[in-house]
């Protein structure tokens, strides 16, 4: 799952990643919410023969996925991830997957660990980045979504998938990272079919992120600042004192 993300990078990063021939000025966000604008990356409408400018563009959409058919969003549950191992079928990403591929930049995402009770541990937040920093592109989802008086709302989701062996030590799921070589073949939704482009909704390699403990500061919509990502050291339960071993070469007086 992803719950939370963040893009601090400058908008010359963007824009130089993503191939995008403009891009507005916006601030650095370390804390992105569901429900909140987030920025999304789509294939643009093609360049004259013989062009080398970039060919995409870069918009807001409402981060909560609502598909075309649905008549009232308040009483559609909230879609801000989408499963990759489903999406192509299921009725809610199914036109998405076909006509509307998006890329999603962020620097990172926030995932909470959450211990079995029994193990005495309390629930720990993570801020997994690529190892060094830098940039990345989730794979995303979008949909417009029309009300009865002719409003229109862009929306999109965040593609997960089955969690890498690293990974899945804090959580089973993790987001859909795009590499750049992998760009137009996943935004080309006018020849890539979604069964074409299923190869590149994998976990990422091992090595790929790192898994750092902050506080739960994350957890509140109104944190909003670098703090957020300052590591901290895990609190680990005292173990149970060991019953001594009969065997163990201590003497025993029963």
């Amino acid at each position: 799952m992803c719950g939370r993300f963040a893009l601090t990078v400058s908008p010359e990063e963007v824009r130089e990643l993503l191939g995008l021939l403009e891009l507005e000025d916006f601030p650095a966000r370390y804390n992105i919410a569901p429900t909140q604008p987030i920025l999304v990356v789509i294939a643009g409408e093609g360049q004259d023969r013989g062009s080398n400018l970039p060919d995409r563009r870069a918009l807001l959409v409402r981060w909560g996925l609502t598909p075309s058919w649905v008549k009232d969003p308040k009483e559609f549950p909230l879609l801000i991830n989408a499963r990759a191992e489903t999406a192509i079928g299921k009725a809610s990403f199914r036109a998405a997957m076909r006509h509307r591929r998006v890329l999603v930049p962020a620097s990172g995402f926030y995932e909470w660990h959450r211990p079995a009770k029994e193990t005495g541990e309390k629930p720990q937040a993570y801020w997994v980045r690529p190892r060094g920093g830098g940039i990345i592109a989730f794979a995303g989802l979008m949909e417009t979504w029309s009300s009865s008086d002719g409003s229109e709302v862009d929306t999109g989701a965040i593609m997960t998938t089955k969690a890498n062996r690293s990974m899945s030590s804090i959580h089973e799921r993790m987001p859909v990272v795009i590499k750049p070589e992998d760009f137009s073949r996943w935004l080309d939704c006018k020849t890539q079919e979604p069964r074409e482009v299923a190869d590149l909704l994998v976990p990422a390699e091992e090595d790929f992120f790192e898994m750092i403990a902050v506080s739960d500061r994350v957890n509140k919509v109104a944190n909003m600042g670098p703090d957020l990502q300052e590591p901290v050291v895990v609190e680990r339960p005292p173990k149970p004192p060991r019953k001594p071993d009969p065997d163990d070469g201590q003497l025993s007086f029963l």
